[in-house]
């Protein structure tokens, strides 16, 4: 049996453990990453479509996003590493006054937060989206900064610059217990050793609440599936990615999201209006039926492409829709990085900068009042939603 202490123990190699060991490992801290999938970012990271936007309604999601949007958008000059990104942006197109109202409403809140984003009409979004269907077409919103990224490239790239600086990863080893002393965290146990450290992130993802279950803690955080599908390489034709919230007409779809990759492909999901808790990852017989009337109508000319793949991934969902960082009280040295609500693609490298100041200094980058709104302790039922999901 295995059996070493380190500074930090962080569960789970996905879209936000793999940025958590990144940013602390430079901080000079000697870190383990525990991971029960064969390799990094194979969990629902791999399921992310890669679009990164800090087009939100939430103070927090959009600091976090702006912080992650810089890291993915110099990380290649940095580094020398490519990760597939593209700029072009992300539009919200409308087509009736309810969704404008909305979409204006949230403006002066965005840009306070320092978001770049503002209205465009009708003539510029069909320039933006050539193609775009334009019966009643009202205008939308565009924030220029956002981007795309590949959701493997990610994962393997903080991979490989988190294990240059010392990171240690077990692959294949899931945990099995927590350990405590005196009211502290302790360690880890797998089913292949013990491990010791006075800090533990939990950053399980879709199975955070069971990790806190090994602690003590209810984590009020559920799962539920999206399915997405990626077409084949075609010429690219426009840059933002698209967010269309209204209703789709089937009854099914709240809104359906999509855009094309560094290679041309159209990645593209929807969120059912009827949420669908656990964690089966099977495909629906409905979803490319619904997803393709709902594109063929946004932009008819994608009535030819051919689909490669589909699959599905977990959102780790809370009750008011907002994430979760924060050190539990009732457990000393137990972090929490939770509740993603299937954006921890977008929200990582933010999310890993932050965690790692409040491990290691003691308060985060963003300012305190914002970080306090996604505290473990507050009233996830005080009727706050996510508007943009």
């Amino acid at each position: 049996m295995n059996s070493k202490n380190y500074d930090a123990i962080i569960i789970g190699a996905g879209s936000v453990g793999l940025p958590i060991a990144y940013y602390l490992t430079l901080e000079k801290l000697e870190v383990l990453v525990l991971e029960s999938n064969a390799a990094p970012g194979q969990g629902e990271n791999k399921a992310a479509i890669g679009g990164v936007r800090a087009t939100h309604s939430d103070a927090a999601k959009i600091t976090l996003c702006l912080q992650s949007l810089e890291f993915y958008s110099t990380f290649e000059e940095k580094t020398g590493i490519d990760l597939g990104w593209v700029p072009g942006g992300y539009s919200f197109p409308v087509y009736r006054e309810v969704e404008e109202g909305i979409l204006k409403g949230l403006l002066p809140i965005q840009k306070s937060y320092g978001l770049d984003i503002d209205w465009i009409g009708p003539q510029r979004l069909k320039e933006l989206v050539p193609g775009i269907n334009e019966r009643n077409l009202r205008g939308g919103t565009y924030s220029p900064g956002d981007g795309q990224v590949s959701p493997l490239k990610y994962a393997a790239a903080l991979w490989k610059e988190s294990t240059s600086r010392g990171c240690d990863y077990h692959f294949n080893e899931p945990v099995t217990g927590l350990m405590k002393k005196a009211g502290k965290i302790a360690g880890v146990k797998t089913r292949k050793g013990t491990y010791y450290s006075d800090v533990v992130v939990n950053a399980a993802g879709a199975y955070g609440k069971e990790i806190g279950t090994m602690a003590g803690i209810d984590i009020p955080v559920v799962p539920d599936c999206h399915e997405a599908g990626i077409s084949a390489p075609m010429k690219r034709f426009f840059d933002p990615l698209l967010v269309d919230i209204r209703p789709g007409p089937e009854g099914k779809t709240k809104n359906f999201y999509f855009g094309q990759n560094d290679r041309g492909q159209v990645i593209f999901c929807y969120t059912p209006i009827v949420p669908i808790l656990g964690t089966n990852r099977e495909n629906t017989s409905e979803f490319m039926p619904v997803i393709s009337r709902r594109l063929i109508d946004l932009i008819p000319r994608l009535k030819n492409i051919l689909i490669r793949r589909i699959w599905r991934g977990l959102y780790p969902m809370t009750p008011d829709g907002v994430i979760i960082l924060d050190q539990v009280k009732e457990v000393k040295g137990f972090y929490l990085a939770v509740g993603m609500c299937g954006q921890g693609f977008m929200l990582g490298p933010g999310v890993g900068l932050n965690m790692a100041s409040f491990i290691v200094h003691g308060k985060p980058v963003i300012k305190q009042e914002v970080w306090d709104s996604i505290s473990f302790y507050r009233d996830f039922y005080a009727g706050r939603k996510e508007a943009l999901k």
